[in-house]
């Protein structure tokens, strides 16, 4: 066999895979329904069908608005349950689009954040517990946790009520971030004592099977000391720690490894992956250099630290970059971007294919398995075998030079030519 043979190992056997995909906000839902429907469809069957497309299989919602919404607003805005319900945006925008992407790939699986709770919920800290009427910032009223708990499975069942299950959910997006368009501090203390006296046990009491996942942040716990190892903190507590399947985790601060760290500390609790952004920061329109990052720090870099999931932002904004809303991200980029002149012509980034790479060969229900042998510089990569027995390979060449690789499954070999700066996908059956 070649010296430059890599070679799987399905003895060896990591995590099982959940799936791919993008943030379907409602942002991304304007943009799409701005479009002629053939056009909509034949996109949405590239990016989701299983047979026709990429088969991206998992994607992330806003429970009430995000900083990509058309408004900012939850499901609740005033007090009293009858005045629960789902808003415009979601009836005329975000449900609509999921109902013909899930009309496309059945199997979709949804997870859920909300970038705040209800404004009447709020306080401007737990000392003083004032009330604090606004979008951003502020922290949850202990008195409201129950509240808040039920907020979540009415959301669930509304939801469901529409046909559309909702797989997973945060407690909430970014905990720790005080500004953006919406948002909520939310401590480990807090999501602790909030999942574990009204999240976990309603969501049980509704018969609901929904999976939580803690944090939703970044890798660095957002450089507050006292927030280290956020999710570690909460399974510390048993109880609490039932109610969780584990963390998500996004990465604007610190470094993937984290995910390998908190993996050591809690092999028992899940990890998946939840956003990432590009945006004129990271220069992302340029498809050359962010294929190659986003495919080593993202794609490749959470899956092969125990990631079950990889879930970017955006699916689609328009070339400005938007709609977006004042104190949320202006700079973004969607993994595609829509021309808001004709709302027909696709730019596709960096994020739409480094996804696109992992769902068309890694199916839910596939394990990550062993593969060793050619090491190279620039050289990386991550095998799998499929729920079917197939197995699939992704593999990033970031060097400038072609890599002449074999891959042997111990049944069966081949070779291939991997040009320079490229990523490849591979998926065969072995007989």
């Amino acid at each position: 066999m070649s010296p430059n043979t890599i070679t799987l190992d399905p003895a060896v056997k990591f995590q099982t895979m959940d799936g791919f995909g993008a943030a379907i906000t409602g942002s991304t839902c304007y943009n799409l329904m701005k479009m002629k429907k053939e056009d909509r469809t034949t996109f949405l069957k590239e990016t989701f069908s299983d047979k026709e497309g990429m088969g991206m299989s998992y994607i992330r919602i806003a429970i009430g608005c995000s900083d990509f919404s058309l408004s900012e607003y939850t499901c609740w805005d005033t007090p009293g349950i009858e005045n629960f319900g789902l808003q415009s945006e979601e009836k005329d925008y975000i449900i609509p689009v999921l109902k013909e992407i899930l009309a496309i790939n059945p199997n979709l699986k949804i997870i859920g954040s909300p970038w705040t709770s209800p404004r009447w919920m709020k306080v401007n800290n737990l000392t003083e517990l004032k009330a604090y009427n606004s979008w951003t910032g502020g922290q949850l009223n202990p008195a409201h946790y129950q509240n808040y708990g039920t907020y979540f499975v009415k959301w669930l069942q509304a939801m469901a009520a529409q046909g559309i299950k909702v797989e997973a959910i945060t407690p909430q997006n970014e905990p720790l971030n005080k500004g953006n368009s919406a948002s909520l501090y939310m401590t480990w203390e807090e999501q602790k004592a909030f999942v574990k006296q009204a999240l976990g046990p309603q969501l049980r009491a509704a018969g609901l099977q929904t999976k939580i996942y803690a944090f939703d942040h970044n890798y660095n716990y957002d450089n507050i000391a006292s927030q280290n190892d956020y999710p570690v903190n909460i399974y510390k507590d048993q109880e609490a720690a039932s109610y969780f399947a584990g963390a998500a985790y996004h990465n604007y601060g610190g470094n993937k490894s984290e995910l390998l760290d908190i993996h050591q500390q809690r092999p028992d609790k899940e990890l998946i992956f939840t956003e990432t952004s590009i945006g004129t920061w990271n220069d992302g329109r340029n498809l050359s250099t962010r294929l190659m990052e986003d495919m080593q720090e993202v794609a490749l870099g959470t899956v092969n630290n125990w990631s079950r999931a990889v879930i970017v932002w955006n699916l689609m904004l328009d070339t400005e970059k938007g709609p977006n809303r004042e104190g949320g991200c202006q700079t973004c980029y969607g993994a595609v971007d829509i021309n808001s002149a004709n709302y027909k012509t696709i730019t596709r980034n960096s994020h739409y294919y480094i996804i696109g790479h992992l769902s068309s060969v890694v199916k839910p229900g596939a394990t990550r398995i062993g593969a060793s042998g050619y090491a190279a510089d620039g050289l990386q990569y991550s095998a799998f075998q499929n729920a079917d027995g197939s197995y699939a390979v992704v593999l990033l060449n970031n060097s400038n030079e072609n890599r002449a690789i074999t891959l042997n499954d111990s049944k069966n070999h081949f070779s291939y030519q991997v040009p320079a700066k490229s990523v490849v996908s591979y998926r065969w059956t072995s007989k």
